[in-house]
């Protein structure tokens, strides 16, 4: 419950103060550049990271654990053990400034590497004025998107190595040391180097620009790709291209057009020119490695230049020798295995040149036992999954495909998936439903679509697989309208967070679907004489002399009651339940309770009772953990998918069901907490300020 509660309170300071944004990175685990390396040059000393130590733990778990034949001989060294003269950057960072080490992260160097092609973004990562010479204290800073915030990584300089050089990322110098440090802070942020081993290079290259990336391959290339493309890049996103290997050997081998195997281009330009009168469509493509150009169609000074207006090819600047090159769409597709479109998010976009994606993020969990509810075949759980909504208003102003709708990028991403490898922990299986909100439901956001919406109409758009990689993106084209988006895991009963991102073209209205949290709960006129005397002398037997019943009398009690029922799955009530019984029905606060009050407990009990067996759909005695927001909604409590997961950790078995003591204590206990809280909110805000007396009072209770 704790933790629940200081979540919520860092992402409402997040969101007011701004933290994790674009210009507002949060310090990672808390670790502030500034005032450590102040620190380290007040006392002459160089930093050492505590919490990404210069060990085997920080190496890795498995093929680079403490006993592995990988890291015999490794030793840690700064670059000023390894160079007279280390340099952090020279001369900008450059494409020979990544070259692979024996960590199997080639996904994260070609991520590492497109940075070199976009300076702005590269010093976004790479913050400036850092050097082995002015001020240096061994500490260094990058800044990457994780999950959702910007975040300061701070690191050590101690690098692992063998034999005097660096065992992974390295300049081809080898005097250079800001990729290695990258490569470092990236590791830390993922708990070790082996962590990183294995990945696609959009992974790297989201958490290089927080945009949200999609990927084509060209051999199944969709209709009308070319006027998408030419649209991300009205947008402001980056693209990337690569051919294909079909094995090591292949890496940068060159082609007899001068293209390069297995490695990163990136297209800067989708223009279409005519030739001789026809329209042709070109795309313009880089090599960071310079000069290595395409020597086919297109290229510089290659006659189909001839069939192009003079004041056309001075606008397209053809020829210059700077390993940049045009080359026709059609074959580029030829030539090209896939394409990578990397959107980035309003704020990381300097330019006014571009245009800009409308964009919200929102973080949500499934929980075991309450938000976990898998894919559509699941009836039984799937409508427990989380809602976001979204209601789009306007079409897009010129469709790349010709068909009016709006556009609208999704992006579903699980968390942490890297830093939990160590612990054998595998990637959920995840995916995304969308429906249309009905009409009785549209402008609302405080409310949650049920069974007799998701479980009797049809989704109207869906990811097109569930598949278990990080992330699941999906363009789609839909309607104005309004609708709620239902990520999921494909089985139910699976753990984890994540974040989802949704992109449109035009401005467009995004929340989660979140139910407001009240209570209508109606209580029975009861007085003395509405109490059958039957009633009364049984309560008398119970009561003995004082005419009142404590807690352990009223736990005797209900044992007695639920006993004698075959179709209540219980072990009886605890005593702590029946304490909160009496805190809350208690009114002359004599710590027990008199005729009226047991009578009132028993009208409520029989009521409780009731829903309960209206929600044991399997007469199996107990109640299924996704079936108390239902039963709950019954009893007069409405409350959100936070609250119903604090309730579940509480009063769940292992196997999340409810039986009817803890049915009966979750009720109790919410009816008290809301009293209390209408008693605290004098001038009904919504709000409470609490002393500590106050605090430790309720909180006990």
């Amino acid at each position: 419950m704790a933790s629940t509660a200081a979540e919520l309170a860092r992402r409402k300071a997040r969101y007011e103060e701004g933290a994790g944004s674009w210009a507002n990175a949060v310090p990672f685990n808390q670790q502030d550049f500034e005032k450590l390396r102040s620190k380290c040059l007040q006392t002459g000393s160089l930093f050492c990271d505590p919490t990404f130590p210069a060990n085997w733990d920080s190496l890795g778990y498995n093929q680079l654990g403490r006993y592995s034949s990988k890291t015999i001989g490794v030793e840690w060294k700064r670059p000023t053990e390894l160079s007279s003269d280390p340099q952090f950057i020279v001369d900008g960072a450059k494409r020979t400034d990544i070259c692979q080490g024996v960590l199997g992260d080639c996904w994260l160097l070609a991520a590492i590497a497109s940075l070199t092609l976009d300076p702005q973004i590269l010093n976004r990562v790479v913050p400036c004025g850092q050097s082995f010479s002015s001020q240096y204290a061994g500490i260094f800073h990058f800044q990457l998107w994780q999950y959702g915030e910007w975040v300061d990584v701070v690191v050590d300089d101690r690098l692992p190595t063998r034999d005097g050089k660096l065992l992974f990322v390295h300049s081809a110098e080898g005097g250079e040391f800001w990729s290695a440090l990258l490569e470092k802070a990236y590791a830390k942020v993922n708990s070790s180097y082996e962590a990183l081993s294995g990945g696609s290079s959009i992974e790297g290259f989201e958490d290089f620009t927080g945009g949200i990336s999609e990927s084509y391959n060209l051999k199944e290339a969709p209709p009308f790709l070319f006027n998408l493309m030419r649209k991300a890049l009205s947008l402001g996103s980056l693209l990337g291209c690569s051919i294909s290997i079909s094995s090591s050997y292949e890496t940068e081998a060159i082609t007899g057009q001068k293209l390069v195997k297995g490695h990163a281009y990136s297209i800067t330009a989708a223009q279409q020119v005519h030739h001789f009168g026809s329209p042709v469509e070109l795309l313009r493509i880089r090599n960071p490695w310079g000069q290595v150009e395409w020597t086919g169609a297109w290229s510089d000074n290659s006659k189909e230049w001839d069939g192009v207006e003079a004041g056309v090819k001075k606008k397209l600047d053809r020829s210059a020798d700077d390993g940049e090159f045009w080359m026709s769409y059609a074959d580029f597709l030829r030539q090209f295995s896939q394409l990578d479109i990397c959107n980035l998010t309003p704020d990381a976009l300097s330019s006014d040149d571009v245009g800009r994606w409308n964009y919200r993020e929102f973080e949500g969990a499934w929980r075991v036992g309450s938000t976990a509810g898998g894919c559509r075949n699941y009836s039984a759980t799937f409508c427990s999954n989380p809602q976001f909504f979204i209601r789009l208003d306007d079409v897009d102003d010129e469709p790349h495909d010709g068909e009016h709708g709006c556009t609208v990028l999704i992006g579903l991403m699980q968390k942490d998936a890297r830093r939990e490898r160590r612990f054998g922990r595998d990637l959920n299986t995840i995916g995304f439903a969308i429906y249309e909100v009905p009409d009785e439901f549209k402008g609302r956001s405080n409310v949650r679509l049920g069974p007799d919406v998701l479980l009797r109409r049809t989704a109207v758009a869906r990811s097109q697989t569930f598949i278990n990689l990080r992330e699941v993106c999906e363009r789609l084209k839909l309607p104005p309208g309004e609708y709620a988006i239902i990520p999921s895991t494909f089985e139910p009963h699976r753990q984890g967070s994540f974040i989802l991102r949704v992109f449109t073209e035009k401005q467009a209205h995004s929340r989660p679907m979140v139910e407001d949290v009240i209570a209508d709960i109606h209580e029975p006129d009861v007085g003395p004489n509405d109490v059958d005397p039957h009633f009364k002398h049984l309560f008398g037997l119970i009561s003995g002399n004082d005419s009142e019943v404590s807690a352990c009398e009223l736990q005797q009690v209900l044992d007695k009651v639920v006993a004698q029922r075959s179709d209540m799955k219980t072990d009886g009530f605890s005593l702590h339940t029946c304490r909160n019984i009496i805190s809350l029905l208690d009114m002359d606060r004599s710590g027990k309770l008199g005729l009226l009050e047991f009578h009132h407990l028993w009208l409520k009990i029989q009521k409780y009772l009731e829903i309960f067996k209206r929600h044991d759909t399997d007469d199996s005695g107990t109640m299924s953990s996704h079936e108390m927001r239902a039963a709950l909604a019954e009893a007069g409590f409405q409350v959100n998918s936070t609250v119903i997961q604090e309730i579940i950790s509480c009063y769940a078995d292992r196997s999340f069901a409810v039986n009817f003591d803890c049915f009966i204590g979750s009720l109790i206990r919410l009816e008290m907490l809301f009293k209390m809280f209408r008693i605290l909110d004098k001038n009904n805000q919504g709000k409470i300020q609490l002393d500590l007396q106050q605090w430790l009072c309720l909180a006990i209770n």
